[in-house]
């Protein structure tokens, strides 16, 4: 314990030193508001392992011309180092003047893939063998100038709340791979991670005026009430085909048993489960009437949200269960 403290108190001193006397290298481990604009003070640049064995190829190739004197060698030397260094300046300017505009997440649950879109732009001249790195993945895009390239990248989501982007690497070895050039993006943006859904949660709750509503409507039988426009998780048996051929785009019958049904999601209910694993019934259950298409109501011991049905009313139940207490800041 007392060598990690200890540990722990050098890194923070020297973190603290090279904030006073290295601002340039340190800086950008801080959140950046967007749009990000790179230019010549926050880009770096080193030679390559080929380009170190390049230039000792060359270092040898112009002692032997010069010790035998051989001025068709020399010159072959200086051209081929002219032709191979000249590239640093090409890796700079593929980078230099990028700009990171804007960035935009695709909701996700916990454990799984977050994907993150990134728009990046250029004024001037294509920009080719760009590539961006973060947490071990790496991906490769050309920007062009005029519109904004959009460029996606995907990290595990690791819990529920809002999860930060973190450091971005953009370099580029553009054209012969001889100097590696690369600079830090951090952009100030957070994604929503929806909780993880139970694995085997049981079916929806029903209340007992429910259940007998719904034998109610069964006893009438199954009468055509409206339709309404086809969704993915719609059986294709309540597809009124005759319909979706007269307005060119498929129409689902919708009968009356179906009609007035609402589910009351408590998370008060959920006896015998720790807070979590309340969550994460809520969560399945959710998904669960989505794909029903039966409203809900979700009872949280602060809120009530609803009833509803669709896509905003599901974010927005998520979105609450995403930020309980005990979520990622």
């Amino acid at each position: 314990m007392n060598t990690r403290a200890a540990a722990a108190s050098l890194r923070s001193r020297l973190l603290e030193f090279a904030e006073r006397r290295l601002p340039a290298l340190t800086r950008l481990k801080q959140a950046e508001s967007l749009p990000i604009l790179l230019d010549r003070h926050r880009i770096y640049v080193l030679p390559t392992r080929f380009g170190l064995m390049l230039s000792a190829v060359l270092l040898v190739m112009l002692l032997g011309a010069l010790n035998y004197n051989n001025n068709p060698a020399i010159l072959l030397t200086c051209l081929l180092g002219a032709a191979s260094y000249q590239s640093v300046f090409q890796a700079f300017r593929s980078i230099n003047r990028v700009q990171l505009r804007a960035a935009r997440a695709e909701p996700c649950h916990a454990g799984g893939t977050l994907y993150i879109y990134l728009y990046f732009h250029i004024d001037a001249r294509p920009r080719h063998g760009l590539r961006l790195s973060i947490d071990g993945d790496e991906t490769v895009f050309d920007l062009h100038p005029g519109n904004d390239t959009c460029v996606r990248i995907g990290l595990r989501a690791r819990q529920r709340g809002w999860q930060q982007l973190g450091r971005l690497r953009l370099y580029s070895e553009y054209p012969f791979g001889l100097f590696h050039v690369w600079s830090w993006l951090h952009p100030d943006f957070s994604a929503l991670i929806y909780p993880r859904p139970e694995a085997n949660a049981p079916p929806l709750p029903h209340d007992s005026s429910d259940a007998q509503q719904r034998q109610a409507r069964r006893s009438r039988g199954d009468e055509l009430v409206m339709l309404r426009d086809y969704q993915p998780t719609d059986p294709l048996r309540s597809i009124a085909w005759k319909a979706s051929a007269r307005h060119d785009r498929l129409l689902v019958k919708e009968f009356e048993q179906l009609r007035g049904r609402e589910i009351v999601l408590d998370y008060a209910a959920l006896h015998g489960l720790d807070h979590e694993a309340r969550i994460a019934r809520l969560v399945r259950w959710i998904i669960q009437a989505e794909a029903a298409q039966l409203p809900y109501s979700l009872q949280l011991p602060e809120r009530r949200i609803g009833p509803g049905l669709g896509s905003e009313h599901r974010h927005a139940c998520l979105r609450e269960l995403a930020l309980l207490p005990g979520a990622s800041a």
